[in-house]
């Protein structure tokens, strides 16, 4: 054996017995081999004389390699050698006497390889030099099958290597493919059609598989050859005669419908195309879909039937003759049928989009008024094909009760497939609504009667369609019942289906009932129906803990629509659930898997919703609220007193189940509005006071930890909504035990407390606000960075995001104050020492923070500022040496020089929003500070910009004609001729 087959042999061995470095040395003799200017020669003898597809295959791939990368260089003599060898090898034919070795007999990889070697000669030589190729390939066909078949791997390695737009192309290859599909439409497709014709006849019944090959290259060719060459008296014939034939291969008549679909979904003229389509008879197929075969034969005469009737559908669209519209429609009737059939039953080719066809063919119907008894029979199979197509594959009915990670996947992917088909269905609803309402009702009749189990898809499927219905019928129908609605909504009520306890019907169930509620609202004798549906175990007592809770959710709904509306069903709602609100504050359920904001809290919501409505008599009312909260808040206040001795493994279980506590208090308390809880029924009030005096004593017994924490100051701001003013005697030890820890995120929790006290109470908040405001300054100018924060790899840690979110909620804290007349508290004794870092803070952020709407609240600070505290002429400045500060620093560099940054966009929406106020900015300090402000900013700021004279006396002049629109025209004018002019250090800082 050659040394150059060895290496081979060890390059291509997966024994895994040659090590790494052999394998190297054989890839670094082979490459070298492949570097010989002899190479091409070297690759064709070794394909003369070598039967090892290693050795074939490798020869082939360097010949492919070195023609594309070397061809144009060599020498007419290389290149005639070259192409008369790999051609006569493609031919079956001998080199000399010596060649004993037929690639043609080679397995099929080889042949393939073979055949893309070819076609890189012909990329390279077809039609200049070689013109003939395709033509002195056909009379070697006469030779067999093996001829033949290579005949096809050339054509198809034509196809992908250069001809198919499927693949992506470079520019000089589309206009190879171009030039040869050219050429070879004038010269050479006639014959290989011929050809193609000659070989089918011939070998029809000898060699079948030959056949299915021959019809699939012809199938590539169709969409770009000249169609009277397929379509006519001959081809078509016979291309119908091998699918309908049942004695032949599958595969052979798969490949004959494939050829008619390319016939049908060829491009051309829309009257040519119809007529096309009529000649074609497709009706004798229709057949075939419906018999027991193989599904690939199956799968191949379903994508000619859609295919086929997505043209004619096409036609019809195009076409604005009355002939072609009615001939396009008859054809259209004709096929629906069978392709509803398949659209129902058959494994379809995924580039067809059932949907878009459907849809397409709905929306031509709106043009059809009224429709026809076949055109509203269409509609009806339309509506079978959309419920076979949402319903889920039995095959995941465990993993979607249990809701597993492949259920999780397997749901995500139905509820976005089905999106489309939803919105289908409501087209077809607007189109035939008649129909849609009469499919609707048998579904949900079929799904109510359903005696098993077993179909707990198709149950759950009538349910998601009527959901989905419910989407497109207005209010006024949904309260009036119409359209079959006083008939479905009592059958949804009165439902139990032996599918119940799975988690999607279940849940389905549930979610139509509530979007049905207005009918509910309008017609009250069902009332109890719907709380029954919500109450036992089809809802809330479901024995799945996701339906349990999506339950909890919608009944907090219900609740919210029909209000007073339930009053006379309190006290069996209330007991109905008693077990329910006692487990969720349980130790049992706590252990639970919460699912995010869905955590059955919801339940406490709808009871507080219930029992805080005025229509509930005062005594039953302290007494539902009572008997809620009493026993809430003695769990808790025994939890606390047990603290002190808990082990380090029971912490965590009791802190949880203080926290489920605090949910559902919290949550209860939403349905007490303050006016009647501090107005009409003050014992109510008295009895959240003493609730949250409880729950105040969790922040003096866990101060650390950071979940109760949160929770506590979530209730605190549903109280200070709740309780109104009365609230204020609490405050003070809310707010000392909140200010014992200073980290960010507890910070930013009491910044934004306060944040709603001060909008929500003004100035009454004053003496609070005193105390607590030097200590807050204190704590937060201590933490934050006194300019940027780092940027660059490694800086956007968690603790840099939390001290930036403390840096943002600081100015809204401070913006708060100074716009609800508490700019006073700067000023207080306790906190005048902080007011000069504060006011350098915001001076410095003014001008330099990276947030365009952090400045602009900055600049809208200092504005108010400027009101609150310079009075002059009636009196003197209330901060010594205010009016200097600002003139000095914030009128220079955030009114003037940071605006001469480029940086500064005034393309900018938010930016030119900023500029707006800068502005007002200069004419408040211009009304309170005078010429004093004139003299000063235009003296120093201008000149060091290089202003002229001139500009600077305009804008004095503008400030003082008080046109607010006129200054802030002039001013962005004046800002950009500077910029232009590129003059001073300042321009371009």
């Amino acid at each position: 054996m050659a040394d150059l087959d060895k290496a081979i042999l060890i390059l291509f061995d997966e024994s895994g017995t040659i090590d790494s470095e052999l394998k190297q040395k054989a890839k670094d003799y082979c490459d070298k081999i492949k570097e010989e200017l002899a190479i091409c020669r070297i690759c064709i003898e070794k394909l003369c004389f070598s039967n090892l597809v290693q050795v074939q295959f490798w020869c082939l791939q360097t010949l492919h390699d070195v023609i594309r990368a070397r061809y144009s260089l060599m020498s007419p003599e290389e290149r005639y050698f070259i192409k008369k060898s790999v051609f006569s090898i493609v031919c079956f034919e001998k080199l000399d006497d010596n060649n004993v070795v037929r690639v043609l007999e080679a397995p099929a990889f080889i042949k393939n390889k073979l055949a893309q070697v070819l076609v890189t000669l012909i990329y390279s030589e077809y039609p200049s030099i070689w013109s003939s190729v395709f033509v002195d390939f056909l009379p070697h066909l006469s030779k067999g099958a093996a001829v033949i078949d290579m005949f096809c791997r050339v054509l198809n390695a034509l196809d992908v290597e250069l001809i198919s737009l499927d693949y992506p192309r470079t520019p000089e290859e589309l206009a190879v493919g171009g030039l040869v599909k050219d050429e070879m439409r004038q010269h050479c497709v006639s014959e290989i059609i011929r050809a193609w014709y000659d070989i089918i006849s011939v070998y029809r019944n000898s060699n079948q598989e030959l056949c299915s090959s021959v019809l699939e290259s012809m199938r590539r060719y169709i969409s770009w050859i000249d169609i009277s060459l397929v379509a006519n008296d001959a081809f078509i014939p016979l291309l119908f005669e091998l699918v309908l034939v049942d004695g032949l291969s599958e595969q052979l008549r798969g490949a004959a419908a494939g050829c008619l679909l390319a016939v049908v979904s060829k491009r051309m003229d829309h009257h040519q195309k119809l007529s096309l389509l009529q000649s074609l008879r497709i009706s004798r197929v229709f057949g075939l879909v419906t018999r027991d075969g193989d599904p690939e034969l199956i799968s191949s005469i379903a994508a000619l039937l859609t295919g086929y009737a997505a043209e004619v559908l096409e036609c019809f669209k195009r076409l604005n003759s009355e002939d072609g519209k009615s001939v396009s429609m008859e054809l259209l009737d004709e096929v629906l049928p069978s392709v509803f059939y398949v659209m129902q039953n058959c494994e379809l080719d995924t580039t067809f989009n059932i949907v878009q066809f459907l849809s397409s063919y709905v929306a031509t119907m709106k043009t059809l008024s009224p429709l026809r008894e076949k055109q509203l029979l269409h509609v009806g199979q339309i509506l079978e094909v959309i419920r076979s197509q949402v319903i889920y594959d039995p095959v995941y009915r465990e993993n979607l009760d249990v809701l597993d990670r492949i259920g999780i996947e397997e749901e995500d992917r139905m509820v976005e497939f089905r999106k489309d088909l939803f919105v289908l269905l409501r087209s077809v609803g607007r189109v035939a609504p008649d129909v849609t309402r009469v499919f609707i009702r048998n579904s949900l009749v079929t799904a109510v009667s359903s005696p098993s189990e077993r179909n707990v898809e198709e149950v759950e499927a009538a349910l998601s369609l009527f959901y989905a219905f419910g989407e497109s019928i207005s209010d006024e129908a949904m309260r009036n019942g119409s359209g079959l609605l006083s008939e479905l909504v009592p059958m949804l009520l009165n439902a139990t289906f032996p599918c119940h306890s799975n988690r999607l019907v279940a849940l389905v169930y549930l979610e139509t009932i509530t979007r049905y509620l207005k009918f509910v609202q309008e017609n009250t004798q069902f009332i109890p129906m719907v709380l029954s549906a919500f109450l036992d175990e089809r809802g809330i007592h479901h024995p799945n803990i996701n339906v349990h809770r999506r339950a909890s959710y919608l009944f907090m709904r219900v609740v919210k629509l029909l209000k007073v509306k339930l009053v006379p069903f309190m006290d069996k709602i209330l007991q109905s659930l008693q077990d329910t609100v006692a487990r969720f504050t349980s130790m049992n359920y706590t252990s639970k898997e919460h699912l995010g904001s869905e955590d059955g809290s919801h339940i406490f919501e709808a009871i507080g919703l219930l029992i805080g409505m005025e229509d509930v008599p005062p005594a039953k009312q302290s007494d539902y609220l009572s008997s809620l909260l009493t026993p809430l808040c003695q769990q808790v206040e025994a939890l606390l007193m047990s603290a002190k001795v808990l082990s380090h493994e029971e912490t965590p279980s009791k802190v949880t189940n203080i926290q489920q506590i605090i949910i559902a208090i919290n949550s209860l308390s939403k349905g007490f509005s303050e006016r009647l809880v501090t107005g009409s029924r003050p014992a109510i009030g008295l009895m959240f006071k003493q609730t949250l005096d409880v729950l105040l004593q969790v922040l003096v017994v866990f101060p650390k930890i950071e979940a109760l924490r949160s929770r506590v100051t979530s209730f605190v701001h549903r109280m200070v909504e709740t309780l109104g003013a009365s609230v204020f005697p609490y405050l003070p030890k809310a707010l000392e035990q909140m200010l014992l820890e200073s980290e960010p995120k507890e910070m930013v929790g009491l910044l934004v407390l306060l944040n709603q006290l001060i909008c929500k109470f003004n100035t009454l908040v004053h003496d609070i606000l005193d105390e607590v405001f030097p200590a807050i300054a204190g704590r937060i100018l201590n933490v934050l960075p006194r300019d940027e924060f780092p940027s660059g790899p490694g800086t956007n840690t968690e603790e840099i995001r939390e001290l930036q979110e403390l840096q943002r909620t600081l100015y809204t804290f401070l913006h708060v104050i100074a716009t609800h007349d508490l700019s006073s508290i700067f000023l207080s004794p306790k906190s005048r020492p902080y007011l000069n870092p504060v006011m350098q803070l915001l001076l410095y952020t003014s001008y330099k923070h990276k947030d365009i709407l952090v400045r602009k609240a900055c600049v809208q600070i200092f504005v108010r500022l400027i009101k609150d505290w310079y009075t002059r002429p009636l009196g003197e400045e209330k901060v010594p040496g205010f009016q200097r500060f600002l003139i000095d620093n914030f009128a220079t560099n955030c009114c003037f020089y940071s605006l001469l940054d480029r940086s500064f966009e005034f393309r900018d929406a938010n930016t030119l929003i900023l500029f707006g106020e800068i502005v007002v900015a200069q004419k408040v300090m211009y009304e309170k500070f005078g010429d004093d402000f004139l003299a000063r900013f235009v003296s120093t700021g201008f000149p060091a910009a290089h202003c002229p004279r001139d500009l600077a006396e305009q804008y004095c002049q503008k400030l003082q004609d008080g046109d607010i629109k006129a200054l802030k025209s002039f001013y962005q004018s004046h800002i950009e001729n500077l910029r232009r002019q590129q003059n001073g250090s300042l321009v371009f800082r």
